[in-house]
């Protein structure tokens, strides 16, 4: 009974351990973002050692092909370069390969000191949980722990590392194919070339629309909230322009009714996420040649559609994670789900009246002070 119970807290040691690492990988790839750019100029410049740019957040290095220091300020210069990203001597260091980013054969090293926390709440945890499992082993055996809790637990490992790895793949591509669409629209092209150029920015805004619901609903617990008074009804013109090429592809016709100067204190990414998941289903839904009819006044926003509508009984689990009205059209089912977040957090209503080959009507409502 003893060797089965420091078996499974080994397994769970060895869960915290890669959850921990998972999540060190996260926060780094998105720190890369904004670095191996100031990285790049410095690369194609000057290339002074001693004005090798180093990153706030994390120590930083850079190695050449050889897997050797060429410049950088890690406290731990011992890696291994088999593994993306390893704990070594209390320091995590993530290898990010600069070859995909056109940089040559060099190694971006990015290193963040261990404080063992997780280490320490691990141990605790596999004690707590060890004296459960000891009567709970009693009761039930070896044989039925195995089978529930291993591969449960095994599940959601891979099910997180999955989505976290994916939406970081996901950024890196689609930001390169919207910056060079964005660079092409300044050269003379032929219609027919900007036809299907308009066709790719579709295609990669959509991905990169479910890019920003899967971070939100990875890191929102983690990302700073700054709420201040936004400006609702310009976010909406900037938000509506960002999809214009969905709209003109469907031929839907566009009717807003926009109130100025409608302000409300709230965070600026999350709004941008109510206001995209609304126009992205909107736009989604809608039949060819249908309408959009958007009303903001001072204190409602209105987003209503010509499309598919939503079945009576589906109406009060559309806002629930991975629900799909209509399972024939695309998506993971989170957009609402993070729009009912967003409300919950912010005090905001949601009314929702929707009829199946009519259309639907989505409007949230908020305090005015």
């Amino acid at each position: 009974m003893i060797v089965i119970l420091a078996l499974i807290g080994t397994l769970y040691y060895q869960y915290e351990k890669t959850r921990m690492l998972s999540s060190h990988r996260l926060a780094m790839q998105l720190e890369s973002e904004s670095y191996v750019p100031v990285l790049k100029k410095w690369l194609t410049t000057d290339r002074d050692l001693a004005s090798f740019p180093k990153d706030l957040a994390y120590k930083t290095a850079l190695y050449g092909y050889d897997q050797k220091i060429l410049v950088g300020n890690l406290k731990n210069n011992t890696l291994d370069f088999k593994e993306s990203i390893a704990l070594q001597a209390q320091h995590v260091h993530l290898i990010i390969p600069l070859s995909p980013y056109g940089l040559g054969e060099f190694y971006l090293i990015f290193e963040t000191h261990d404080d063992q926390l997780w280490k320490t709440e691990a141990i605790q945890r596999a004690l707590w949980i060890g004296s459960g499992l000891f009567t709970f082993l009693l009761l039930i055996g070896f044989i039925l722990a195995r089978l529930l809790l291993k591969p449960m637990n095994d599940a959601i490992a891979l099910l997180d590392d999955f989505i976290k790895d994916t939406t970081h793949e996901l950024n890196t591509p689609i930001s390169a194919i919207l910056t060079n669409l964005e660079a092409l629209k300044e050269e003379d092209i032929p219609q027919i070339i900007q036809k299907k150029l308009n066709r790719i920015e579709i295609a990669s805004r959509t991905i990169s629309t479910l890019y920003n619901d899967l971070t939100y609903l990875i890191l929102n617990h983690d990302v700073a909230v700054i709420n201040e008074p936004l400006d609702i009804g310009e976010l909406l013109t900037e938000r509506l322009d960002y999809f214009r090429h969905h709209i003109k592809q469907k031929k839907i016709h566009c009717e807003s009714t926009v109130s100025p100067n409608v302000l409300l204190t709230i965070d600026r990414t999350k709004m941008t996420r109510v206001i995209d998941n609304l126009l992205s289903n909107a736009i989604k839904y809608n039949k060819m040649g249908g309408t959009l009819k958007l009303t903001l006044d001072h204190e409602t926003l209105c987003v209503q559609d010509s499309g598919i509508g939503i079945p009576a009984d589906m109406i009060e689990q559309v806002f629930e994670r991975y629900t799909r009205a209509d399972k024939s059209v695309g998506g993971f089912g989170i957009g609402l789900h993070i729009v009912a977040m967003i409300a919950q957090e912010y005090t905001l209503d949601i009314n929702i009246e929707s009829e199946e080959k009519i259309g639907t009507k989505i409007c949230i409502k908020w305090k005015t002070v």
